[in-house]
């Protein structure tokens, strides 16, 4: 089976690389579980004081269209029949991947082009920064599928952008420009797509010219100040609700099926 990501490393910095161009990097459990080794890696070279900074980029048209809907309905394989009824093993092991990224020792740069949906919006939150090229598209369409977004999605976009801002963007579900959200705040920068590249390693060059410690734990500090792992608790919470609803069936199959869906509010 090819690898889902790759792994490289250039100078002190390491990449890691999103690697399902034909499925647009939709994010499989076989995906999510590269993610975490490969950031175990990251953590080994930054003990070795081989690395200073992590890079997330994508191949392909776009960094992520989200979840793999295919890989998820699959989920009985490893959860059992029934995972339905309790959804927090499931959502307790994603957004532990997503925590680590957060809570990686080293500062973590996310560069997005194309589009970034759902759980790659969630994704490139857990980043310390984040850098779109001009005309990337942004959403959290979980509402649009009678979900919400569960890991940490709602916890960090709250943080970052405040709660009028969080609930538009997650109770409509629309697209949003890379323009807007570095308006917002949230984004560090936006380029020209051929800039992508160029603008992190400048970042993490700069970067490298901070005592590595001081960095690591001025990370911590900053992400302590924030934290969030009471509202991951509540994310989970409710999506353990929604998920047993008929409205999150149709609208799974609504998106599979690519048909309208019907809201029933049950």
């Amino acid at each position: 089976m090819p690898e889902t990501i790759i792994t490289q490393q250039r100078g002190t910095l390491f990449e890691i690389i999103f690697n399902r161009p034909d499925k647009r990097n939709a994010m499989s459990w076989q995906m999510i579980r590269e993610i975490g080794e490969a950031l175990e890696e990251a953590e080994r070279l930054f003990n070795q004081q081989a690395a200073r900074a992590v890079l997330f980029r994508a191949e392909g048209t776009m960094f992520s269209s989200g979840i793999d809907l295919h890989s998820f309905l699959e989920n009985a394989n490893t959860y059992g029949d029934q995972w339905r009824r309790n959804l927090f093993p499931v959502t307790d092991d994603l957004q532990r991947v997503w925590t680590r990224v957060e809570q990686c020792s080293l500062p973590t740069i996310c560069v997005m082009h194309g589009m970034c949906i759902g759980l790659g919006f969630e994704f490139m939150l857990a980043c310390d920064f984040r850098i779109a090229a001009e005309r990337t598209r942004f959403s959290l369409p979980e509402a649009r599928l009678g979900m919400i977004p569960d890991v940490g999605g709602t916890a960090r976009l709250v943080s970052l952008v405040g709660p009028a801002r969080a609930k538009e963007v997650i109770l409509t579900g629309r697209n949003y420009t890379a323009e807007d959200l570095e308006r917002w705040g949230l984004l560090n920068y936006v380029v020209p797509k051929d800039d992508l590249l160029k603008k992190a390693e400048e970042l993490a060059a700069e970067l490298a010219l901070s005592a590595p410690l001081a960095v690591s734990y001025g990370k911590r500090v900053i992400n302590d100040i924030v934290a969030i792992q009471r509202a991951l608790q509540i994310e989970a919470w409710a999506q353990a609700s929604l998920f047993k609803t008929s409205d999150f069936e149709r609208g799974v199959m609504a998106v599979l099926s690519k048909t309208p869906i019907e809201w029933k509010g049950e």
